[in-house]
This record gives C-alpha cells, sequence and structure tokens, in this order.
C-alpha cells in the first residue's frame, strides 16, 4: 500500500460515465463465470404477511419487503454481523460501499458519510449529514458511535436524503441500527471471544422469552477489554506504557407488551460506558512530501520541540506522548482532568432509553408514539500535537506533548414522534406525523493553543491552561410530515410526500478563565459571557416517488428527493481568534453556518430470479449538496474556520447481487459502487483554494465486496461453515481543507475470513475469524498537524484498526 500527494480534479461528463460504468458492472456482475453477492442474513420472516425468503425493512417508517420498498438500502442481518465479530460501526463499511467510518479524536468524537458526503469529525457543532438511527431514534451524537453494539436484529444503511420519514440531519442517509427484541420461548445464548492481534477479549449474553402470555422481556450484555488497542513507537514517552487501552459494557433491556390486540408497547433502556487510554484513535502523521518530521514550534518560534514520530504512518505504531511537564498539572476542578498529571485518558456514559407503542383507533388507522431519550456524560484528556520529546541529560527522552485539552460533552435529549398510518386495503393510503426535539448540548473544555505555560503557571491560579470556555447549546426542532400512497394501477404505484422543519439554536459562551499572561489586546478578558447567540431557520422538504411492479419479482422505481440539515453556532471559536474578534465588535454572525439542503434523484430496479434464489438491485442517482457544512483547520495559527461549500455534486452507480446456489448452503454475494463526487460551484477555504472541481474527500471511484458464505452438513448433527469477504477501494482524497498538502489513499484490497464448526440447529458453534486478514492500512481523512512551522508539511491522518484474529465460541439454547 501507497499514499502519494496529488490533487485529483474532476472531469466533465462524470454522470454519463456514471451510467456507462453501471451498465458495464450489470453485465459483468451477470456473466456466467462470475457470482456475487451481499451475504444479508436479515430478518427474513418466514411467515405471515411478507412470506418466505422475504427480508424485511423500514426505510418508510413501517414494515415493508427490502425488494419492494422504493429505496436504496442496504441490509446486514445479526448472522453475518456475528460471523464475523462485527461490532463496531467502523466494521460495517466492508459490507456497504461509499460507507466510511472514523472514530475518535476531539469534536463529533466520529464521522459517518456516504457517497462522499459527510460532516466534519473536528466540530461537535455539526449534527451528522448521515443519521445515526438506533432502534428508531435519532441519536444526535457521534459518541455512540464509539460504543459499538451488540445483539443487534439488523442494520439498515439507506443511501441518499431521507428526511421525508426520518427528518433533522438526514441529508445525506441513515444508518440504522435496531437492536434484537424478546422471543415467543425461552432462548439464552452467550458468546465467549479472544482476538490475538490486539489481545482483546469478548464476552456477551442474553436471556429472552415470555413472562406472561401478554409480557416478553430480553436481557443483553456484553463485556470488552482490549489491552493493546494502540501499539505506541519504542520510546514514547507515556504512562500508559507501550500500549492504549480501551474497554466497553453495554447492558440493553427490553420490554414488548402487548396486552390486547390493538395495542403494543416496546421498551429499550440500555447503559453504555467506554474508558480508554486517550481520546486519540488510530492516527499517525504523514511527514508530507518532504518526509521530514516537522518541529513543533510554539509562541512565535521561541520554543521549538523535537516531534519525535518517526514517519512510518502504516506501520501501525503511534507516538502519542503524555503531557509535557510545564503544561501537566493545574488543570482545575470539576475537570475529571485534575490529579491526573498529564496523562491521556478518556471516559464516557450513556444512558439511552425508547418507549414505542402502537394503537389501532380503528380497523384501517394505527397511531405509532415514539419517545427517546438520551444522556451522556464524556470527558476526555490528549495532546493534540500528536509528538512531542524532551532529552531527560541522561540519553533518553521525556513527555512533550502540548497542544493538550480535556473537552467535557454533556448531552442530554428528549424526542417525541407520533404518526398515523392508514391500511385501508385499497388505492389509497396515508401516513400523517409530527416530530420535536429538545436538546441540550455542554462544550467544556480547557484548552493549550498558545501553551504559555512554558514561561510560566499562572501567578495567581496556577493554572497550566491558557484558558478554559464553555459552550451551552440549546436546541428546539419541530417538524410535521405527511406522506400518500396511491396505487393508480395494479402494477403502477405514486406516493410523495413532504415535511416541514422549524429548528432554534440558542448558544451561549463563557471564558471563566484566562491565564494572566495572555490578558490583553487579542484574547477576551477572563469572565466574559457571549450572551445568546440565536440561530433559526425552516424548510420544506418534498419527496416524490413512482414505482411500477412489472412482476411479483421486478420493480422499477423513480424517486425526486431532497434534504434538509440544520446549520447552527460554532463552538470550536477560540478566545484568541474568531472569538474575540466577535466579542470585540459585538458581531457573533461569523460563528453561525448556514443549513445544508440536498435535492435529487435516483431510479433503481429490484429483482429476483430462480424462485428467489437470485437477487439483483441497481441504483442510478444524481443529488446536488448546497451549503455543504465544513469546517477548515490552519495548523500553523491554530484557528479553526467552519464553512459552507458553494456546492457539491454527487452521482454515481449502485448494484447489489446475491444468488443461493444449487450447491446446498452456499451463497455468493457482492456490493459494488461507481461514484463521481465533487465540489461543482466556487468554494473558497480557509486557507483561499477554490475547490471548484476537485473531488469530494472519501470518495473512491469504484468500491465494493466479494463474498461468500458456505454452511457444510457433517452427519446429522454437525455443520461446517466457511466464508469470505474481498473489500476493495479505488483511490481518494483524504481532506477538503486545501490544494496544495493534499493527500491521496491509493486503491487496495483487504480480506476478511472465518471458518466454524457447530451444531446444525445451532445450539454451540466454535469460530476461528480473521478480519483485514492481510494487514492493509489506509486513511480515512487527513489534515495539517497542529503546531506547524511555517511552510511545514505534516499530516495527522486517522486509519482503520488492522489485523484482527478471533476465536470464538459460542451456545443457545
Amino acid at each position: 500500500m501507497m499514499i502519494t500527494d496529488n490533487t485529483r480534479i474532476a472531469t466533465n461528463g462524470g454522470f454519463r460515465r456514471a451510467l456507462m460504468s453501471g451498465a458495464a458492472i450489470a453485465a459483468f456482475a451477470c456473466a456466467p463465470q462470475v457470482a456475487f453477492a451481499q451475504d444479508n442474513e436479515t430478518e427474513e420472516a418466514q411467515d405471515g404477511e411478507f412470506g418466505d425468503r422475504v427480508i424485511v425493512v423500514q426505510a418508510r417508517r413501517q414494515n415493508e419487503s427490502l425488494q419492494e420498498v422504493p429505496v436504496t438500502v442496504t441490509a446486514i442481518g445479526a448472522e453475518t454481523l456475528e460471523a464475523y465479530g462485527v461490532d463496531q460501526v467502523a466494521d460495517v463499511v466492508g459490507r456497504v460501499p461509499t460507507l466510511n467510518v472514523q472514530v475518535g479524536g476531539s469534536g463529533s468524537g466520529g464521522q459517518l458519510s456516504l457517497r462522499g458526503v459527510g460532516s466534519s469529525n473536528i466540530s461537535a457543532a455539526f449534527d451528522s449529514a448521515v443519521a445515526f438511527d438506533f432502534d428508531g431514534v435519532q441519536v444526535s451524537t457521534m459518541r455512540l458511535v464509539q460504543a459499538g453494539f451488540f445483539d443487534t436484529q439488523q442494520i439498515d444503511v439507506l443511501k441518499g436524503p431521507q428526511s421525508l420519514f426520518f427528518g433533522k440531519s438526514a441529508s445525506a442517509g441513515v444508518f440504522a441500527i435496531r437492536s434484537a427484541d424478546p422471543t415467543s420461548t425461552w432462548e439464552v445464548g452467550g458468546r465467549a471471544q479472544y482476538e490475538f492481534e490486539e489481545k482483546g477479549y469478548t464476552i456477551n449474553g442474553y436471556l429472552s422469552g415470555p413472562l406472561s402470555d401478554t409480557l416478553g422481556v430480553r436481557i443483553a450484555a456484553q463485556w470488552n477489554d482490549i489491552d493493546e488497542f494502540l501499539e505506541l513507537q519504542p520510546g514514547t514517552p507515556a504512562v500508559n506504557g507501550d500500549f492504549r487501552g480501551t474497554d466497553n459494557l453495554v447492558v440493553r433491556g427490553t420490554l414488548d407488551w402487548e396486552p390486547s390486540d390493538i395495542f403494543d408497547a416496546n421498551l429499550k433502556l440500555q447503559y453504555v460506558k467506554n474508558t480508554n487510554d486517550g481520546a486519540i484513535q488510530h492516527s499517525d502523521i504523514n511527514c508530507g512530501a518532504n518526509g521530514v518530521a516537522d518541529s513543533i514550534v510554539l509562541l512565535g518560534g521561541a520554543i521549538n520541540i523535537d516531534p519525535g514520530y518517526d514517519c512510518n504512518s502504516t506501520d501501525q505504531l503511534y507516538f502519542l506522548p503524555d503531557a509535557a511537564a510545564a503544561l501537566a498539572p493545574g488543570v482545575p476542578t470539576p475537570s475529571p482532568a485534575a490529579g491526573r498529571n498529564g496523562v491521556p485518558f478518556g471516559e464516557t456514559e450513556i444512558w439511552f432509553g425508547r418507549l414505542l407503542f402502537n394503537l389501532d383507533l380503528s380497523d384501517t388507522l394505527t397511531l405509532t408514539s415514539t419517545t427517546g431519550f438520551l444522556n451522556m456524560d464524556a470527558v476526555d484528556f490528549d495532546c493534540y500535537s500528536y509528538g512531542g520529546q524532551f532529552p531527560d541529560g541522561a540519553g533518553g527522552f521525556v513527555a512533550g506533548g502540548v497542544g493538550c485539552s480535556d473537552p467535557e460533552n454533556e448531552l442530554e435529549q428528549y424526542s417525541q414522534e407520533v404518526r398515523i398510518a392508514s391500511d385501508f386495503g385499497g388505492a389509497f393510503n396515508f401516513m400523517l406525523g409530527v416530530f420535536y426535539e429538545d436538546r441540550t448540548f455542554v462544550f467544556d473544555t480547557a484548552q493549550q493553543a498558545v501553551n504559555i505555560s512554558f514561561l510560566g503557571a499562572d501567578p495567581i491560579t496556577g493554572f497550566t491552561y491558557d484558558w478554559d470556555k464553555r459552550h451551552v447549546t440549546k436546541t428546539e426542532a419541530f417538524s410535521v410530515f405527511g406522506s400518500v400512497q396511491f396505487d393508480l394501477t395494479d402494477q403502477l404505484e405514486l406516493s410523495g410526500g413532504v415535511r416541514y422543519t422549524d429548528e432554534t439554536k440558542t448558544q451561549t459562551i463563557s471564558v471563566p478563565a484566562l491565564h494572566l499572561f495572555l490578558q490583553g489586546p487579542g484574547f477576551v478578558a477572563p469572565g466574559f459571557f457571549s450572551g445568546p447567540i440565536g440561530f433559526a431557520d425552516d424548510n420544506i422538504s418534498p419527496e416524490l416517488t413512482l414505482r411500477y411492479q412489472a412482476s411479483d419479482d421486478i420493480n422499477i422505481f423513480a424517486s425526486f428527493k431532497t434534504g434538509f440539515k440544520s446549520g447552527g453556532i460554532d463552538n470550536s471559536a477560540l478566545p484568541s481568534a474568531s472569538l474575540s474578534a466577535a466579542a470585540l465588535s459585538g458581531d457573533f454572525s461569523a460563528l453561525i453556518f448556514d443549513s445544508e439542503t440536498t435535492i435529487g434523484g435516483e431510479i433503481g430496479i429490484k429483482t429476483q430470479f430462480d424462485d428467489r434464489n437470485i437477487t439483483l438491485n441497481a441504483t442510478v442517482y444524481h443529488y446536488v449538496f448546497d451549503d455543504l457544512q465544513v469546517q477548515n483547520f490552519d495548523a500553523v495559527n491554530i484557528q479553526f474556520a467552519t464553512l459552507n461549500a458553494g456546492e457539491l455534486t454527487s452521482q454515481g452507480v449502485d448494484l447489489e447481487f446475491s444468488w443461493r446456489t444449487p450447491v446446498e448452503g452456499l451463497t455468493l454475494s457482492s456490493n459494488l459502487s461507481y461514484l463521481d463526487a465533487s465540489f461543482s460551484d466556487t468554494f473558497i477555504t480557509a486557507g483561499g483554494d477554490d475547490l471548484d472541481g476537485r473531488d469530494a474527500a472519501r470518495a473512491p471511484s469504484f468500491s465494493g465486496n466479494v463474498a461468500f458464505d458456505w454452511f457444510i452438513p457433517v452427519g446429522d448433527s454437525l455443520e461446517i461453515g466457511l466464508g469470505g469477504n474481498a473489500i476493495f477501494s479505488g483511490d481518494y482524497l483524504t481532506n477538503e481543507d486545501t490544494l496544495n498538502n493534499d493527500l491521496v489513499q491509493d486503491g487496495y484490497v483487504t480480506f476478511d475470513a472465518r471458518v466454524s464448526v457447530g451444531d446444525a440447529d445451532g445450539r454451540w458453534k466454535v469460530a476461528l475469524v480473521g478480519n483485514n486478514i492481510n494487514d492493509e492500512i489506509w486513511t480515512n481523512t487527513s489534515g495539517g498537524r497542529p503546531f506547524l512551522p511555517v511552510g511545514g508539511d505534516d499530516l495527522v491522518v486517522t486509519q482503520n484498526r488492522g489485523r484482527q484474529i478471533f476465536v470464538e465460541t459460542s451456545f443457545r439454547f
């Protein structure tokens, strides 16, 4: 694998190429000598309204067949997730082309992008352009992406804007997780797993069954502990030793109550606790075109620190030191970082609750209510120089990490959605709904952007940080939506709807403390309080779809869609830069970013053949994103810039193929994607570059996977399982900051594999699983390393996890 410095400029005729390439791929996929498929052992209704071999999705907030719903969806079921040990959002990318996931670091704590469109991971002020839907509740924090998942019934990835049914923050798509529900008979299951590369183990289990004829319960828990989550470069001055570890606890309880034929309710409560040895995860340094590690420069060049890292950004060795001695002490209480003496750590606690009920108002009308609650407390401490060391006078080195901070993120979110849906049994049906969300987000952090305490701690307080700042953002969102479905003929359905959204945000900014040496011109005064800064916007998002059912197993659809993601107030403004300028003028408008909108459409066909043993689905799409929300970072002057890009166009072809072969137990599968995503209007970055015509970041032209799963009976009681998954991606740009110091991730291929032996009825199983077995390392995002000298070109690159080899045993009875 090689990373090259280059810049790709999109050429004309991209959409024509998408159409032609889609046709070519379709022909290739159907060629007799090649078979592809996506192994989706999803929720398949064997009986009831959907019949045999039908995957059920909720892409329009109701149960529908995957093959009939006119939405581009990739569904991944529990068996696939368990077979490959997938319990992290980042691991799902191997089954969903054009999905990119970044986890860790400061800011939002993570990033999801689809088809080249996502939201910045360095700002917690942005909602995600790819909505994160957990059991029907939109979760307004990417910190839950860090927590992972387990005991999952199904994951659905909906591509393209989904604002009509999923509302706010679905301008590019939806990542939806559905956890398992109580079973109709008593069942106990468990899994124990050990991973050899990272020295981690996972233990989980569940108990599920009926407490009475009307009440079911499911209790599930998982504990994951990884000793060697990150391996540090030899000689890294860090108290945590040679490795950074992490552990994660998830406990969930579900009650399912059906006291009558006209009413049912489902309650889920979940607790998550994640701890780690620092917020920075799988972020290394690429030393740029000159291949030289740039010094860490402070105080206008008065201090130059040896960075310490070795410029090898693919060896999975990370140079992440503790804080320099002059900066480590003096963090004020009540920050949990106080008393830790500059040693990186992270702690996140999340409480989640969801109450869903359905009430039949009549034989033809059903009322559905979804109430959501989320409470999160997260704090971490790390040093964002990504390097730094000082000679200790004895031939060794001591820690020299600078740019440290202790962001505390607190979120309390309440949401309520009520829908009324009809089932008239005739040509016409409708859905009407209202949605309300109340959210309070607190971002409080002490930061070292100047690192003034190299000259001495604050002589009054002993505070070694430059300042402490606190952003409190209150959000109220209200929307009303409606949709109709009308059968024009027995085969032709017209559906559509509209959502109206009104969203207001109010933020206050305070600076309780400012180092004495910084007080004066160019900085806000200690005790600064902004007063309320307001943002408000409303939007109407229509959608229209025409679906033609050519036969029982062939559906063709064409959709016009729009999307909306609210703007807001930046929370990355520093007392030394944009916040200082705003305070001096009294005008805080520079901190406000506009809403993001989407318009476009797609044409798709969903087909099944050979008694539904063969599935071939294809979608051609074209969407334009206006005022795309982007955040740039000036690595020399340590300043953030929150911007709205003029326009980004995302277009391409998605293909999905699966084949239950005549060979007993053998399934072949594949997902393929062609993507042309580029800035299609003037976009001047904070550095002054115009990115018009440039490819979007994280948008490979071609990507996909090819998989097989084979379950071989041995006698009457045993079953051997074999499986493999090859993932491939073309090259892509990794940032949207600049033209001059860009980074292209070259194309790559990686492999997953598994072998298992177990009871034919699934009562027990022993398996060996390998993910990324060829240990391929690729870059998801890149950006300038903080505290660069003028002309420096070192880049922080966020990467995937390396090879993982699991041995596991599971049981169910």
